[in-house]
């Protein structure tokens, strides 16, 4: 389940209770006075890509009828708006809806972001958070840094907004956006279309950025205009000079990117931020011994699944049709949104990706969250794929972790996914007709927009109720895939002392290996069945294997979420030694849930993620960071650590670390922390909710 809330804008705050798209986007609060609680639920995480569209939505429909009703019903209680399955992609339905110039927007999910296509200051969070915003309780984040990209040029050719985002990944890595706002600006801005900006906005998910802006210009005034919201175009007019930097404006880090210049990239594997230029990625490929066959090309995703994206994808098919030639991979399309679905299908984009061998997916996320039911290989089997995402991360798409993942613009994703290998380059490399002759493909070229209007397709989105005081809520006792949670235990007022180590993860780990999706996204409304995948992804230090870690007491090898169940029933408290940008990725509220729910007490990293530390904090977790980041070293995954200084836990100071070695050394080390005085109390409490509820007694 996704909640998005709406705060006000400023200068704008009257356009998000006018909204031309006849759906209301409410108001929330942040530091300001009480007003109209917001929100908007989705269910685009479980439909699950097996055979095409409507097959595919009718299955989810059937196994997932208990969580549907579920969401339907809760929302109608509580007045919040439903989105129902097949809709789309939230991210596509936001920019289509409710993102406005100025607006401030917050998300249960990582890439909010992709409003800012739209001007829109648009910032994923953690379930927890949007509780407080939906309870009324000012929302907080700490005052961010401000990066700006600035864009020179314009694009063309084969160059495309993914390859500005892909471009800026290489420079910042996943780690290099953490705690700033990217802010591009520049005369190249106006080369790009408005979904365009979005996609980049998008992916600065990856570049663990709090959120990412485009200035206001008329191109996002010829989208507004497109989707039905021309008056508030027109109000942005009114206040554009609100909507742009400020002149002379000041940057904490600049960078410039001559679009005239950039060539076409590809990112991967198994991290966003491996960029390479596609002309250059088949030799890399070659010497690295990643495999050049590409199995399955992937188009769409809340990323790149706007018109203009399929038109492009489309335009490379008609040439290799017009040659007689088909694609030699797999080839998938995923829909943004039920708008965008009709209106592919109408204008025939649609038809032309099937010519091509392609498969039209639901309108959902589909293989991008690793909802994908893929037959053609064995898992464990080592192959490539090419996908139009965001997220490349190992196993996100299909749970092999010997799927190489390579991330990059539709049209490329077509054209190799026609050539079948990742040596192709469509702008200098030639493709074989069936007469025989030689051809290369042209740059493609599409409408950013629809010459007519878009075609809205099924209505799918349920009101609130006017009166819901006769709606119920019902949840089984027994049910397998939905639990009501039980409020988690409060701090004991004493330091935690021999804390047992759960593990001591090796290099990367983000919110999919912590708390994998997939298969896994049926338990999202059960804690502790889903439970069962914490930690299953992340690579133990002490023998290299992932999902296979030491019970401290029987001294055996076993699955991580079991050993912590084994340590939860026994009484031992744990805790998670971690690395660098530990939980980068997903806004995964189950991340933080599942090692509270099953003992944990405290991560420790070299540094974090924003999102996944906020989390930790909302339910009654430590996230410490070593002091020297060389002390990761010190501790051994059979070590226990007491962590001493809680009594006088406060803001800015460190808390003391003593390691226990099994031979009876001891060393102390100092653990930072970012906890506010508030959160501290989150802490004290048990967790955020129950200091909310704390509160109101």
């Amino acid at each position: 389940m996704d909640t998005w809330m709406t705060p006000p804008a400023r200068k704008l705050s009257e356009a998000s209770r006018t909204c031309g798209c006849g759906r209301t986007v409410w108001p929330c609060r942040m530091r300001r006075p009480k007003v109209a609680v917001p929100s908007t639920i989705h269910c685009d995480h479980l439909i699950e890509a097996q055979v095409g569209g409507e097959k595919d939505l009718r299955r989810a429909k059937d196994i997932n009828q208990e969580v549907y009703n579920f969401l339907a019903t809760a929302g109608a209680k509580y007045g919040v708006g439903f989105w129902k399955p097949g809709s789309g992609i939230i991210h596509q339905i936001i920019l289509e809806n409710y993102a406005y110039p100025g607006v401030l927007l917050i998300g249960t999910d990582s890439h909010t972001p992709n409003g800012g296509g739209l001007g829109g200051i648009c910032i994923g969070v953690g379930g927890a958070d949007a509780v407080d915003v939906m309870a009324g309780i000012p929302w907080e984040l700490k005052c961010p840094k401000v990066i700006g990209v600035k864009l020179t040029g314009s694009l063309s050719g084969w160059s495309s907004p993914k390859d500005v985002i892909l471009k800026v990944a290489g420079i910042l890595t996943v780690k290099g956006g953490t705690g700033a706002i990217v802010e591009y600006h520049g005369p190249g801005v106006d080369s790009i279309s408005c979904t365009g900006m979005a996609t980049i906005c998008n992916m600065g998910a990856e570049i663990g950025a709090t959120t990412s802006v485009f200035p206001y210009n008329h191109r996002m005034k010829k989208y507004l205009s497109k989707t039905g919201r021309e008056d508030i175009a027109n109000l942005a007019d009114e206040f554009k000079d609100h909507l742009v930097p400020d002149p002379g404006c000041h940057y904490d880090q600049l960078i410039e990117i001559n679009l005239s210049e950039l060539k076409p990239h590809i990112n991967g594997p198994f991290t966003p931020d491996l960029a390479h230029p596609v002309a250059e990625v088949g030799k890399v490929a070659e010497k690295e011994g990643w495999p050049l066959d590409i199995r399955v090309g992937l188009i769409g995703s809340c990323t790149n699944s706007s018109y203009e994206d399929m038109g492009r994808s489309a335009a490379v098919a008609k040439q290799a049709l017009a040659h007689g030639l088909k694609c030699k991979s797999q080839f998938t399309i995923t829909p943004g949104s039920e708008q965008i679905r009709a209106t592919i299908e109408r204008d025939g984009y649609a038809q032309i990706l099937r010519d091509l061998g392609g498969i039209v997916l639901a309108n959902a996320c589909g293989p991008c969250i690793g909802q994908w039911d893929r037959k053609d290989i064995k898992k464990g089997e080592k192959n490539t794929i090419v996908t139009s995402y965001n997220r490349n991360f190992t196993g996100r798409n299909d749970a092999n972790p010997e799927t190489h993942a390579f991330v990059t613009s539709p049209e490329i994703v077509t054209a190799l996914a026609i050539a079948g290998t990742l040596k192709f380059n469509p702008e200098t490399d030639y493709l074989t007709g069936t007469d025989g002759k030689k051809f290369r493909l042209e740059a493609p070229d599409a409408d950013e927009l629809p010459k007519g209007e878009f075609d809205p397709g099924q209505d799918t989105y349920q009101h609130p109720p006017k009166d819901s005081s006769g709606q119920h809520v019902d949840v089984s006792p027994t049910s397998q895939r939905l639990q009501l949670l039980e409020p988690f235990d409060k701090w004991d007022g004493k330091d935690l002392e021999d804390l047992q180590i759960l593990i001591k993860v090796k290099g990367k780990c983000t919110t999919d290996h912590i708390s994998a999706a997939g298969p896994w996204l049926k338990f999202r409304g059960h804690l502790d069945n889903i439970s069962n995948n914490l930690l299953i992804g992340a690579i133990n230090i002490e023998n290299g294997k992932a999902n296979s870690v030491r019970n401290a007491v029987t001294q055996e090898f076993g699955p991580v979420p079991d050993t912590a169940r084994y340590y939860k029933k026994h009484g031992i408290r744990w805790v998670v030694i971690g690395d660098e940008n530990y939980g980068e990725g997903s806004s995964r509220e189950h991340a933080a849930l599942e090692p509270r729910h099953l003992g944990g007490r405290a991560i420790i990293t070299k540094s974090f993620a924003r999102i996944h530390e906020t989390n930790l904090k909302k339910q009654g977790l430590l996230p410490l960071t070593f002091a020297d980041p060389a002390d990761y070293n010190k501790i051994h995954p059979v070590d226990k650590l007491t962590i001493q200084g809680l009594k006088d836990f406060t803001p800015g100071k460190p808390l003391k670390c003593i390691i226990k070695h099994p031979n009876g050394t001891q060393e102390t080390i100092l653990l930072n922390h970012t906890f506010n005085e508030t959160q501290i109390e989150w802490f004290r409490a048990g967790s955020a909710l129950n200091r909310m509820k704390e509160l109101q007694q």
